[in-house]
């Protein structure tokens, strides 16, 4: 129907209903029909006339009505009314009296005509689609605004997949009504309950306001169903107009860490990057790239991309150029091996920089296991090449990645890490740079992490392999690692350990079965096996030893690790003869040094040597 004879459909019945309540509005307060009366014919024309006044007015006639709800019933109450005290205001000129009962009794019938002509379509479509029996049956996770929003959007949708006929809300004033008519199940408790007893094939949680740890809880009971359990998009997202209400998206198991993520002092971070030059080691890796990324939202004057494997730092450029091009960011890339001294001091007298965030590592635990002299190359010379250099140059802030896995080390990467951060904090003594490392976790989705072996094992039909049954691990996603890495710099006095407060520790077969069901599949139909701890791997990972704890946050959800003895005479011993030493030896040195058993070192190079 065009718009033009919509208008003209709305006018003619509105005028049939204006003239329907006054005639028997006067049938039903004179006792009789009294027809084309003075009184009558004054308050019919007043009435008609005004009402579609007003209805232009106020938009009547350009109102969705199948989509109706208070606000609309609301605007007929303001037409209605007026119309009928602008009749009442002529009687009173043209009569010299008003006649209230038949005026009242009128603006009865019109309210109700109006409206039922209006709500009436909206009833019929609600009921048809209350009939549709191919639309997937949804429980909704929360029955407050958001909740209901959804609620609303999937029951007024024709095409909508999905068919809401329950809710589930904690709030248990809400238990047992009914929200546009739609049922209040229980609280979080009832889902698995709400699934069987309903058939239900989705769920949808509605809460934006939701802190990771509720959700992981609510997931953790939808997870003991077979439903499909999606989640709202973020309310910004809703609210910009990215996406729609009956957008939903999968759960994500980065949704699932126990901790809310930490915010950023922008203001510190801007002075020490805005206009600055700033250069990233590592820059193609997981962690240097999304450094880089945050990195640009602070408007350095020059970027930096340093790293060894071209088409990543060619990888990152491209899209960091593509992202930013619109503010005035000067990036430069360099290929380089840290293992060139060299090099590094070129790249830093050429640059000049006046922040270096160092990212660039040997990370994974088996291979360096088995090649130890690599890990020392990289990690421990590769370092220490790295911060001479900045020293040498005059940068202003040096900050080091490293790792929990340098606390109390098993494994090379763990020791060289560890040995890493004692050639940091030892420059610092003797340098004007401000040299710090930060320490994390593992992190979700980086190069080496296990979300992304676990999903290329469900995506072949599994078995899931995890090592032990007890063994824990801290979790961050890759954007808190870098903001972390870039506050630490803000928070810089030199010679710091940071620390993320990082939640809970996560059971990697917690964060398997997690994973199977966001995949959409049960544990039993991939299967999770045991394949025994690896060379070098702990059940579990600290984040500082007891003689480095400081209990006091600096800054929310951050630490600082007090300064523990350095071994650098030691260190720059092992760096001459680790070439010549057995891989076997080798990594034992690597770990008793790092373990401040440096008393063992000597017997060890003895033994090597002899």
């Amino acid at each position: 129907m065009t718009y033009r004879n919509r208008i003209s459909l709305f006018i003619v019945v509105d005028s049939c209903i204006v003239l329907t309540a006054i005639l028997f509005s006067s049938f039903l307060v004179n006792g009789g029909l009294e027809t084309f009366t003075v009184p009558i014919l004054i308050s019919s024309v007043s009435i008609l006339a005004s009402h579609h006044v007003f209805s232009f007015i106020f938009r009547v006639y350009k109102k969705a009505w199948e989509y109706a709800s208070v606000g609309e019933f609301i605007i007929i109450f303001k037409v209605v009314t007026l119309s009928i005290l602008t009749a009442g205001i002529l009687q009173q000129i043209i009569l010299n009296t008003v006649y209230f009962r038949l005026l009242v009794v009128t603006w009865l019938l019109h309210m109700l005509l109006i409206g039922y002509s209006r709500f009436c379509w909206r009833v019929y479509r609600d009921h048809d689609l209350s009939k549709t029996t191919n639309k997937k049956r949804t429980l909704i996770i929360g029955a407050g605004s958001a909740g209901t929003m959804v609620a609303r959007q999937l029951l007024k949708t024709n095409d909508a997949e999905l068919l809401p006929v329950a809710f589930i809300d904690d709030n248990d004033k809400k238990h047992r009504l009914e929200i546009l008519g739609v049922p209040v199940y229980g609280d979080v408790k009832n889902i698995e309950k709400a699934v069987r007893d309903l058939s239900i094939v989705n769920i949808i949680i509605a809460i934006p306001s939701l802190s990771k740890k509720r959700l992981n809880r609510i997931f953790q009971e939808c997870a003991k169903t077979k439903a499909k359990t999606q989640i709202l998009p973020m309310l910004e997202d809703l609210v910009t107009g990215k996406v729609s209400v009956n957008q939903f998206r999968d759960v994500e198991v980065e949704d699932l860490l126990g901790r809310e993520p930490i915010d950023l002092d922008i203001e510190s971070i801007s002075e020490y990057v805005m206009d600055k030059t700033v250069l990233v080691t590592g820059a193609g890796g997981s962690i240097g790239s999304e450094i880089c990324r945050q990195i640009c939202h602070f408007k350095p004057g020059k970027l930096i991309l340093l790293g060894h494997g071209e088409n990543s730092i060619h990888a990152i450029e491209m899209e960091l150029k593509e992202r930013f091009g619109h503010i005035p960011i000067q990036i430069l890339t360099e290929i380089a091996d840290l293992k060139d001294a060299k090099k590094m001091r070129s790249v830093m007298g050429t640059y000049r920089p006046d922040v270096v965030y160092h990212a660039a590592a040997h990370k994974h635990v088996p291979l360096m296991e088995r090649n130890p002299e690599e890990a020392v190359k990289n990690n421990i010379i590769g370092t220490k090449n790295v911060a001479e250099a900045a020293s040498w140059s005059g940068v202003g802030i040096f900050v080091m990645i490293s790792t929990d896995k340098a606390v109390n080390p098993t494994s090379v990467m763990g020791a060289t890490k560890r040995l890493a951060e004692m050639v940091v904090q030892h420059m610092d003594q003797k340098s004007e740079t401000k040299f710090v490392a930060v320490r994390f976790g593992n992190v979700l989705g980086s190069r080496g992490s296990v979300v992304p072996i676990f999903k290329k094992q469900i995506e072949k039909g599994g078995p899931v392999t995890v090592t032990h049954p007890e063994m824990v691990r801290y979790f961050m996603t890759i954007p808190e690692a870098s903001r972390l890495v870039i506050q630490a710099g803000a928070l810089a006095q030199g010679g710091e350990i940071f620390v993320l407060d990082m939640g809970d520790p996560v059971k990697i077969v917690d964060l398997a079965k997690n994973l199977i069901k966001l995949s959409g599949f049960s544990t039993e139909e991939i299967g999770i096996e045991f394949t025994g701890i690896r060379p070098g791997e702990k059940l579990f990972e600290e984040l500082l030893k007891d003689d480095e704890v400081h209990e006091q946050q600096v800054y929310p959800n951050i630490y600082i690790g007090k300064t523990s003895a350095l071994f650098l005479d030691e260190i720059n011993e092992m760096i001459e003869v680790y070439g010549t030493l057995e891989k076997d030896v080798l990594r034992n040195m690597l770990i008793h040094m790092a373990n401040k058993q440096v008393n063992t070192i000597p017997e060890l190079l003895i033994s090597a040597s002899g």
